[in-house]
C-alpha cells in the first residue's frame, strides 16, 4: 500500500508540475503582449483562410485570425475576428485583403491603411467599425477571367480571319515587294558609294576653281583702282574744259561774231559792185550814173 500511495503522489505531482509549467510558458509567451480585437467583414469568399492564420500590417506580422463565422444577423456576410498588437493603431481608412501563402493555397490577411480618413478606429466588435475585406489583385484577375477568355477568343477569331488564304497571298506579295525594294536600295547604296569616291577629285577641282576666282578678284580690284584713277583725271579734264569753254564764250565768240558780220557786209558790197559792173561796165571809167531826184527831194521836177 505504501508503494502504491507513493506512486500516486508522484503521478499527481508530475501532472501538477506539467500543468504549472504549461501555464507559466503560456503566461510568459503572452507577457506584455496585450492585443486588441477587430472584426473583418466581407460578402466574398475567404477560401484558404483558417483560424490562427497570420495577420500582416504593411508587410509586418501584427496578429492572428481567431475564428471564421457567418454573421448571425446576415448569413451572406462572413465575419473574421482578429487579434492585433495593442500598440498598433488603425485609422478608419484601414482595409483588408487576402494574400496567398506561398504555393500552399492558404491565405493570410493583409491590412493596409489608405489614410483618407484620419480618425482613429476603435477596437471591438462594433458593426459600424468593422474592417472591410476588399478583393485583391488575384481576386480581380480571377473575377475577370471569363471576360479575359472571351476577349482572347475574339482576338483569335480576328487573327484567323486576318490570316486566311487570300490575305496570306497578299502578305507574301508584300514580302516580295519588300525584298525587291531592299535590292534596289542596295544598288542605290553602291551607286552612292561610287559617287562618294569621286568627291575628293571634285573637291580638288573646286579648290582650283576657287584659286582662279581669287586671282580674277585681284585683277578686278586692280582694274577698279585704275578706273578710279581715270575718273579723277577725267574730272580734272572736265574742270579745265569748263574754264576754257567759259573763256571761249565770253571773249573769243564775240570777236568771231563781229568778224563774221564785217565779212558779210564786205561780201554784200562785193556783190553790189559785181552787179554794177555787169550792168554798166563803163562806169568803171566814167563813174556811176547820177540818178534823178525822187519825189520830195530837192530839184525834183514832175514830167510834163
Amino acid at each position: 500500500m505504501g508503494r502504491d500511495k507513493h506512486a500516486l503522489l508522484t503521478g499527481l505531482f508530475l501532472i501538477v508540475f506539467i500543468a504549472a509549467v504549461t501555464v507559466i510558458i503560456y503566461w510568459l509567451g503572452h507577457f506584455e503582449r496585450e492585443r486588441n480585437l477587430y472584426v473583418v467583414t466581407t460578402r466574398a469568399s475567404v477560401s484558404g483562410l483558417n483560424p490562427e492564420s497570420t495577420v500582416f500590417y504593411r508587410g509586418i506580422a501584427v496578429g492572428k485570425v481567431l475564428k471564421i463565422l457567418f454573421d448571425p444577423n446576415d448569413s451572406g456576410t462572413i465575419l473574421v475576428p482578429i487579434e492585433v498588437d495593442k500598440n498598433i493603431q488603425f485609422t478608419q481608412g484601414v482595409f483588408a485583403t487576402l494574400r496567398l501563402k506561398g504555393v500552399t493555397g492558404l491565405t493570410q490577411i493583409q491590412l493596409e491603411d489608405s489614410g483618407n480618413i484620419p480618425a482613429i478606429l476603435r477596437p471591438g466588435d462594433n458593426p459600424l467599425s468593422r474592417i472591410p475585406l476588399l478583393p485583391s489583385i488575384t481576386d480581380k484577375l480571377m473575377a475577370s477571367g471569363e471576360e479575359l477568355l472571351h476577349k482572347a477568343d475574339h482576338l483569335m477569331q480576328r487573327l484567323s480571319a486576318l490570316l486566311n488564304d487570300e490575305n496570306a497571298k497578299n502578305i507574301g506579295g508584300i514580302l516580295v515587294n519588300l525584298k525587291t525594294l531592299t535590292d534596289k536600295l542596295a544598288g542605290l547604296q553602291k551607286s552612292v558609294d561610287k559617287a562618294l569616291v569621286g568627291i575628293p577629285a571634285l573637291t580638288q577641282d573646286t579648290q582650283k576653281t576657287l584659286a582662279h576666282i581669287n586671282h580674277l578678284t585681284q585683277d578686278l580690284q586692280a582694274l577698279s583702282q585704275e578706273v578710279q584713277s581715270l575718273s579723277v583725271k577725267a574730272g580734272k579734264l572736265a574742270d579745265t574744259s569748263t574754264a576754257t569753254g567759259d573763256q571761249l564764250l565770253q571773249t573769243t565768240l564775240p570777236k568771231i561774231n563781229k568778224m563774221l558780220t564785217e565779212l558779210q557786209a564786205a561780201s554784200q558790197q562785193v556783190k553790189r559792185t559785181a552787179a554794177m559792173l555787169d550792168n554798166n561796165p563803163q562806169s568803171l571809167l566814167l563813174g556811176p550814173d547820177l540818178q534823178g531826184t525822187g519825189p520830195g527831194e530837192p530839184g525834183f521836177k514832175e514830167a510834163p
